[in-house]
């Protein structure tokens, strides 16, 4: 019988070492860091522009300085990217929020002029006005999920149909006028203080953890990742993936309500040209800078939530820094770049 000789392990014996890569820490689990990294950075960079940037005073009841201003820019942007973050999960976008926040805008103004011009109907009251825009921002999202869902239309085709009409919607609710309004309810939307702090930042947090809570304490996130990274496999295992389509369009149509409320109630008018312009960009930009990929499939939305607030954190540093307004649009392109370099394949 052959002797089996037994080598002794050297436990001090060094391993040999992972390889390093500076990709990983912008993949799979680390995603977080990357996002976290970005943030701090560009907040730093603002500091260094602006020394007062994060200096913060009460001024008549009300917070203020950059930092507070950039929290209260950043509310529609990340009520915008919790929808979209759904939506992209299962593989589709929604180009279409900017043009419903531009009709929802223009409905709630049209009805409240209604009511400050004496009528008594119920229907026209702060309460129903701001119910009756959020149900229209549903039935536009509704609209989106019945294209993609049931006709399957293209996503990126089927909203393009609505970003693109949904502009001549706004200015036939109008007139293509910009109507203004006084009621103090729908003003406080956009103007409204919590503590000092600005209301549209409570409404932000409050959609953000009730939608959090949705997806991730049941089962419905898992079944959105499931659609997103195959439909058919899904289907298969039992998954309606016509009804989460239909979920979460509607989910991001009324988020583009509440944003075009706020962005309505900030200025005490409805503007159908300019309300809600290039914010379809800006939630997509969000949402993958938060780690979240195009191709759908796993999803954060806490960290589209911190891709929202980078977004306006560049804005407001390009703004102190006096460049050109254009150069924004400029950013967020190099940006976009960036990040679907870092998600690529070739980069990995």
């Amino acid at each position: 019988m052959e002797k089996q000789v037994l080598t002794p392990v050297n436990e001090n014996k060094p391993q040999k070492a992972t390889n390093f890569k500076w990709s990983n820490i912008f993949r799979g689990d680390n995603r977080a860091l990357w996002t976290i990294l970005a943030l701090i950075i560009i907040l730093l960079v603002d500091r260094m522009v602006s020394p007062t940037f994060f200096t913060v005073r009460m001024v008549n009841g009300r917070l203020t300085g950059s930092l507070i201003n950039t929290l209260d820019g950043a509310a529609p942007i990340m009520l915008l990217s919790i929808g979209m973050t759904l939506v992209i999960a299962t593989k589709g976008v929604d180009l279409s929020v900017g043009a419903v926040m531009a009709i929802c805008a223009a409905v709630s103004a049209v009805l409240i002029n209604r009511h400050e011009a004496g009528s008594d109907n119920i229907l026209y009251y702060p309460g129903f006005v701001i119910a009756i825009a959020i149900l229209v921002g549903a039935l536009c999202g509704l609209w989106n999920g019945i294209l993609v869902a049931l006709f399957d239309v293209q996503p990126i085709i089927a909203t393009l149909i609505l970003m693109v009409a949904g502009r001549g919607i706004a200015q036939m609710i109008t007139d293509g006028q910009s109507p203004t309004y006084t009621d103090e309810t729908l003003a406080y939307m956009g103007q409204g203080t919590i503590l000092g702090m600005p209301f549209p930042v409570y409404v932000a947090i409050i959609a953000l953890v009730v939608v959090y809570l949705l997806v991730r304490r049941t089962a419905l996130g898992l079944l959105i990742e499931s659609v997103g990274i195959n439909a058919k496999a899904s289907h298969y295992t039992g998954v309606n993936a016509t009804v989460i389509k239909l979920f979460v369009y509607i989910i991001s149509g009324i988020c583009a309500a509440i944003a075009g409320l706020i962005v309505a109630g900030e200025n005490t008018y409805a503007d159908p040209h300019t309300a809600g312009l290039w914010s379809e960009l800006d939630a997509i930009v969000a949402v993958v800078i938060g780690g979240t990929l195009l191709s759908g499939g796993r999803f954060s939305l806490v960290l589209s939530a911190m891709g929202a607030l980078i977004i306006q954190s560049l804005r407001i540093g390009l703004y102190i820094s006096d460049l050109h307004p254009n150069a924004n649009l400029v950013v967020k392109a190099i940006v976009i770049l960036l990040v679907l370099l870092l998600q690529s394949k070739e980069f990995k």
